[in-house]
């Protein structure tokens, strides 16, 4: 993504209610020409904001937006070249399916004879043909999704918003639309940037991933790298499922680390820069933890099978350590894993992600008050 150009730069970006409620916090953000960028977070996280201030919906508290270098803080929502699609489809119920995909070029007056040749086409596009004549009561929501985007597409924004445009979809169809959604923006090359809270559709649609967590962004990264390398322990709990042990650098030995926990010793190998002594959380995925029926070396982790789940292709299995720490480990289902007694918790040292810990810093905030 590096190499091209960037389309929306958000600097600075601050967005403040009543003078108290920051909801969103000194943001910085470059998306690319072309990009699938999804903002990703929980309720309240500041995402939809930042949607809505890039389309205008919302004035911006301080910094600067600009959209292919313009800066469109003074410009009103019609006037800026990106169109946005909502959850609640917001078609005109009177009119036609024609009606409502033509209705902005209408406004911007475009000529019969235009709207008549590009409407069919864009109906074609989202697989629609032939619903011209259809009312939305007679459509499906994922047909009256579709309709939206068409609607949004036709303009020909430099830049698509959605705003959780599949939330009200039942899971079979969602999936369907996931997939649909990513080859229309392939195939138009048009710069999409998507707004979810669901971890599962970021990962399978997106290009990069913007987490947001409290009006702050978190991490910005290709989905493989935000799975895999989490920056924040909010980043490594919110995407998937993980194990977080948190403990103290007692060794550092070039990129391998000697790690302390209340449960034992572990080692891991990182790049990031860390101190002897320095509090961190460990996050590790349940299909990368190994199991062993006798001690491993570098390992201090003994545990107890508690529990196994199956759940179709995987089986869950959850070992209790003797603090009473629960780690969870996944299989293919059919892997032998022992259904009783001690089990040795390891993994390699590479797969495991240390992380600096909030907590860290904490302390040292306060040793520098105590210490004055």
């Amino acid at each position: 993504m590096m190499d091209k150009n960037v389309i929306v730069s958000i600097k600075n970006v601050n967005k403040i209610y009543g003078g108290e409620n920051h909801v969103v916090k000194d943001l910085n953000l470059d998306v690319y020409e072309g990009e699938f960028l999804t903002l990703l977070g929980s309720s309240g996280c500041g995402k939809t904001t930042t949607l809505r201030m890039i389309a205008g919906f919302e004035e911006i508290t301080s910094g600067s937006i600009t959209v292919e270098g313009e800066d469109i803080a003074n410009k009103e929502p019609f006037e800026r070249n990106v169109n946005t699609v909502f959850q609640s489809y917001a078609l005109f119920p009177h009119m036609t399916i024609y009606d409502n995909v033509a209705y902005g070029l209408k406004m911007k007056k475009t000529s019969k004879e235009e709207i008549a040749k590009r409407v069919p086409e864009m109906l074609d596009l989202v697989q629609l043909g032939g619903f011209e004549k259809r009312y939305p009561s007679q459509l499906s929501g994922g047909q009256k999704q579709r309709v939206a985007i068409a609607r949004a597409l036709i303009n020909r924004p430099r830049v698509l918003l959605l705003d959780e445009p599949l939330g009200a979809l039942d899971l079979k169809l969602r999936k369907q639309m996931q997939l649909e959604l990513k080859r229309l923006q392939r195939r138009l090359n048009i710069t999409f940037i998507y707004v979810t809270h669901d971890q599962e559709e970021a990962l399978s649609m997106s290009d990069r991933i913007a987490i947001m967590n409290n009006g702050v962004l978190e991490q910005v990264d290709v989905p493989e790298k935000i799975y895999e390398e989490p920056q924040t322990q909010f980043v490594a709990t919110f995407i998937g499922e993980t194990n977080i042990f948190e403990g103290c650098i007692e060794s550092i030995n070039g990129n391998n680390v000697g790690i302390t926990l209340e449960s034992g010793s572990v080692t891991a190998q990182t790049d990031r820069q860390f101190e002897c002594g320095e509090l961190v959380i460990l996050s590790i995925r349940p299909e990368r933890i190994r199991y062993s029926e006798s001690p491993v070396e570098g390992f201090n982790l003994r545990g107890k099978i508690k529990e196994q789940v199956y759940v179709g292709s995987v089986l869950k299995t959850i070992i209790v350590l003797p603090n009473g720490h629960e780690v969870r480990l996944e299989r293919l289902a059919g892997q032998k894993i022992p259904v009783s007694g001690d089990v040795y918790v390891y993994w390699a040292p590479s797969d495991i992600k240390v992380i600096h810990s909030d907590s860290n810093n904490i302390f040292k905030a306060l040793d520098n008050i105590v210490l004055g």
